[in-house]
């Protein structure tokens, strides 16, 4: 009886070791199958994001950056370009970026990709830190105030506070190609408050993205470019409006 014994002791030890493996295995796979998290902010070099990828710009309306109906223009801007800071230690400028409107498919917080095929792909394992439409008002509202030297009464929860421009978005358009391109069309608006005088304008950008697979990264900065680039425009279109008598008695 012993020798049967001594046999199921060590088979039982012997599976107990496979388990205890298997578990550490399974645990190495799930630590590094972990999703990445992704911001459209920009960190401490926002007021020097690079200007060299090109981007075109149609405005609309009497009042225009240029002084003109409509105008184009490069990454870099048009008529102010990154702008000068407006707001005063004992004035600010008070702004409200509205939250973005954004097609439903990339209503989520997965970045989506696409193909040549018109596939599209959202990625589990690459994701914003936010969806999207919160992604992309935080970081069009820091550019915002750091280019304009602005408060974001939406942002900052000033509920009490009249802003002086109201700023909405519309991403028409976001497509994402991995080692290919980053193409994007974002309607937006600048609303003068009390008067109601309003400046709208697209902002359209084709740029480059490096990577391949579902490696983001060139996307990521690309997109980070589109948001620089449509930041450039408000702030012009608010530079615009702060330079033109408000109309008294015009109705919004």
């Amino acid at each position: 009886m012993k020798g049967p014994l001594i046999l199921s002791r060590r088979l039982r030890a012997a599976m107990f070791a496979t388990a205890c493996a298997g578990t550490l295995v399974l645990g190495g796979c799930a630590s590094s199958s972990e999703p990445r998290y992704y911001t459209l902010a920009h960190g401490g070099d926002a007021a020097a994001a690079g200007a060299a990828l090109p981007a075109t710009t149609v405005l609309s309306g009497t009042t225009s950056p240029t002084g003109t109906g409509t105008g184009t223009g490069t990454s870099a801007g048009t008529g102010n370009g990154t702008g000068v800071g407006t707001g005063t230690a004992s004035q600010p400028l008070w702004i409200e970026v509205a939250p973005a409107r954004v097609p439903e498919r990339l209503n989520r917080q997965q970045i989506v990709i696409g193909g040549p095929d018109g596939r599209v792909t959202p990625l589990d394992m690459a994701r914003w830190s936010a969806p999207l439409p919160d992604e992309w008002r935080d970081a069009l509202s820091q550019r915002l105030q750091i280019v304009l030297g602005a408060v974001d009464v939406y942002q900052q929860g000033l509920s009490g506070v009249q802003p002086l421009y109201r700023i909405t978005t519309e991403v028409v358009r976001l497509d994402a190609q991995p080692g290919a391109r980053v193409g994007a069309t974002v309607n937006w608006t600048v609303r003068r408050l009390p008067d109601g005088r309003t400046l709208a304008g697209r902002t359209q950008a084709e740029l480059p993205a490096t990577g391949s697979g579902d490696d983001v990264a060139g996307v990521v900065a690309a997109m980070r470019q589109v948001v620089a680039d449509t930041a450039t425009q408000i702030a012009a279109g608010v530079e615009s409006l702060r330079t033109e008598p408000a109309t008294v008695g015009r109705r919004p």
